[in-house]
Formats: structure tokens, C-alpha cells, sequence
């Protein structure tokens, strides 16, 4: 499989948000990912794509700072960070997983959810707030249809709420770097819907944060995301401008099916699998 990799020369006048490079992860006999070569340039929207299994959560968890790679250098906000203070690093970086869903308090109220991120913690202790942190909470809680939702305990959301509380929460240090490990996961139809035009709001917004959006589907690919990586047992795949990469052979390549890929008029993917004759 030869990949197509998106690594601007290094002469370049570019500032990365992200910048990897032979970055590799072993676990024991297993390698989640082999030698990647990575950038993110400032106002990109990415989505990564693949199977289960293909290293995409990986992949995020070592851009979070959240897992050390075993080989390869991660260069993140113009920060190295095998050699950076995590702790002022990590506010500017708005995280939402399944993981961190789950460290997340059932009793804690929801707009203490959202306000937490500011110290990097999932609950309310001595840390204090000014006025200012509540208001932009409330703000972002409303903004994402959840004016509702700020005195609710955590765990009494159904999963859609959640999910935009998360998003709420990603957003509330107004970070440089967004990493969204599979926001529609777990959604039914409206919720993904509903989530997917606020995500399609934020990639049209020049002043939002770099984008990066782990899924399985090319259908909860955001209308207005600019760039694609495929990742296959660990491996890149093809990564670039999704016009060029979010093709049929690509996509086939990435999960190892022949499938079809079709691009509608408002920019939405489907696919689906190819027709295939019987010998």
C-alpha cells in the first residue's frame, strides 16, 4: 500500500498548528501506528478516517498530549511535547472523547462541565471563577442549544445532549487545536444531524480553532472540512485536500472493501459498497 502523505517541506513558510514526524506507537507486539509524517496548518479542518482499529483515537490521544509515542517527534502550538509544561499547554487544546466522557461526573452540574476545562480537570473543587468564565459557559451552552441544560445534572442528559455539552466544554478556553474523537458516535439521526450543522458552523468560521475530527462514516464528515487523512492498521493511507483524497480507490485502499464514494451538491459524502460479480 503506498500512502499519499501530506508533508509540506519543511523550507516552507508555514506555522503548524501540529507537526509530526516518524511518530510511532508500540504496545507490546502491537504497533497502533507506524512512522507518521503530519502537518496542520492554521484554519485547516481535518477528519480522520478508517476502520476500527486503524489507530485514529491513537493518533488523537498523541496530538492531546495524552500518550507518549514510542518513536517520532510531536510538535504541537510551536510546543515540542516530549519537552514542554503539559499543564499550560493543555487549555489551549479542546479535547472531547468517549474517555474523557466517562471521567466526567454523573452529579456534576452541566455548566460546571463546561467551566471546568479551564484548570484541565473533570470536577469542581477549589479552583475559582470569575464571571466572565460562567458567562462565556452559559454563552457556549446556549449558542449549542443548551440554554436549558446549565443547571441539569450531567448524567440525567440523554447521549445528543452530552455530546453538545462535551463540544461546549472543548470550547470553552477558546483553544487553538479542537480534536473531536467521533462527536456523532452513539447519535440517532437528528442528534447527528443537528451536531454536525453546528460543526459545519464552526469550520466556516475563519477565527474558530484548527479542526481535527476522528469518524468511521464519510457521513458525519462536516460540510466545510477542507482535509482528509486515511489511516489503516496504523499506517497513512492517502492524507490532503479531501477534494483530491476522498476518492472511491482511497477509501477502498482505507478499509479494504471496494466501496463507492459519492460527493452531493451541498458537499455531504456517502458511500457504500461496490457491486462485485460472483465468478
Amino acid at each position: 500500500m503506498t500512502a499519499e502523505v501530506y508533508f509540506p517541506d519543511s523550507s516552507e513558510e508555514r506555522d503548524d498548528v501540529v507537526r509530526l514526524a516518524g511518530v510511532s506507537v508500540q504496545r507490546g507486539d502491537a504497533t497502533l501506528l507506524h512512522d507518521i509524517d503530519w502537518a496542520i496548518a492554521p484554519g485547516e479542518r481535518w477528519v480522520i478516517l478508517g476502520a476500527n482499529g486503524a489507530g485514529k483515537t491513537t493518533l488523537l490521544q498523541v496530538m492531546a498530549g495524552a500518550l507518549r509515542p514510542t518513536a517520532g517527534t510531536v510538535n504541537v502550538l510551536g510546543e515540542r511535547l516530549d519537552n514542554t509544561d503539559l499543564d499550560e499547554l493543555l487549555p489551549r487544546i479542546g479535547w472531547a472523547s468517549a474517555s474523557l466522557a466517562d471521567r466526567l461526573p454523573a452529579d456534576e452540574r452541566v455548566l460546571d462541565v463546561v467551566m471546568t476545562a479551564c484548570y484541565a480537570t473533570v470536577r469542581r473543587g477549589i479552583e475559582r471563577y470569575d464571571a466572565v468564565d460562567e458567562q462565556r459557559a452559559r454563552d457556549l451552552l446556549a449558542r449549542l442549544g443548551c440554554r436549558r441544560l446549565v443547571d441539569r445534572a450531567f448524567g440525567t442528559l440523554s447521549e445528543g445532549e452530552r455530546k453538545r455539552v462535551q463540544l461546549a466544554r472543548a470550547l470553552m478556553t477558546d483553544p487553538e487545536l479542537l480534536l473531536l474523537d467521533e462527536p456523532a458516535a452513539g447519535l440517532d439521526l437528528g442528534a447527528r444531524e443537528a451536531l454536525l450543522r453546528t460543526l459545519s458552523r464552526l469550520s466556516e468560521d475563519e477565527e474558530s480553532a484548527a479542526l481535527v475530527l476522528v469518524s468511521h462514516h464519510v457521513e458525519e464528515v462536516p460540510i466545510g472540512f477542507t482535509h482528509v487523512l486515511l489511516l489503516r492498521d496504523g499506517n497513512v493511507v492517502a492524507a490532503g485536500p479531501i477534494d483530491g483524497i476522498l476518492r472511491s480507490a482511497a477509501l477502498s485502499d482505507c478499509f479494504g472493501l471496494p466501496l463507492l464514494v459519492f460527493r452531493h451538491h451541498d458537499g455531504r459524502y456517502t458511500a457504500r459498497a461496490a457491486l462485485v460479480r460472483m465468478p
